[in-house]
């Protein structure tokens, strides 16, 4: 398939080009320790932080699939992983989701060869970004990330009020940015949503698989490190 044909880079943001793992676990570290929680509660900050993705995965795709609301998983995910920890009502700070949303777009660690790739593609291509995220999260993180000069255009499930996988999200990006479907490619790491939301609005994509996971998604191009896309555009 020849790249050339692509005019608009479609990036997710999370896992693909912002490092979510990294900068959560970062952040819940040091809540952990702000909080006191070793004296507090029978867990190691890696069982809190390995407890919070857990939920948190879990809270993410109900909420991608329309289950649940944002209120939901901003006033719910803490009790549930501290409840999950057993750590008594009395010491569960009630104030700890709010910090967390505050400090954890402030990191700034992004995906291996992020900016290498991004000052290569940006040549060539407009980019945009199409994320599940919410609007305020994501604004900061890509600002305070360095990522933001990099894109066109942001668009946010709360801003078109749909979710990838939807067609509609990736409809509403090409009205924004005036591109025709067969001149785009979306690049991300969930199958479920980057890749079968592409699928579903007839959209050409990359499968951002660092991990490898095996799967039987028939993908137009996948890629296990950022900077494969070098060779491909």
């Amino acid at each position: 398939m020849a790249a050339s044909k692509y005019k608009h880079i479609l990036f997710d943001l999370d896992h693909t080009l912002w490092d979510y793992d990294r900068n959560a676990a970062e952040t819940l570290t040091e809540l952990y320790k702000e909080y006191n929680l070793s004296t507090n509660g029978n867990f190691s900050d890696k069982e809190f932080v390995a407890t919070f993705f857990e939920i948190n995965e879990q809270l993410w795709t109900s909420y991608n699939k329309g289950q649940i609301s944002k209120h939901v998983i901003r006033t719910q995910r803490f009790n549930k992983i501290f409840d999950q920890l057993n750590l008594p009502l009395q010491y569960q700070p009630r104030d700890i989701d709010a910090r967390y949303v505050h400090g954890c777009p402030e990191k700034t660690h992004t995906m291996a060869y992020a900016f290498e790739v991004l000052d290569y593609l940006v040549q060539h291509y407009s980019m945009h970004i199409i994320t599940n995220g919410f609007n305020d999260v994501q604004s900061t993180k890509l600002s305070r990330s360095g990522l933001a000069p990099y894109f066109d255009h942001v668009i946010t499930s709360e801003s078109c009020g749909a979710k990838k996988p939807a067609a509609r999200i990736f409809e509403y990006t090409l009205e924004k940015i005036s591109a025709d479907k067969s001149e785009c490619v979306m690049i991300g790491d969930n199958l479920n949503t980057d890749i079968q939301g592409a699928i579903n609005a007839d959209i050409d994509q990359v499968y951002y698989n660092p991990t490898g996971k095996a799967h039987d998604h028939a993908v137009t191009m996948e890629i296990s490190c950022l900077s494969d896309l070098k060779s491909l555009f």
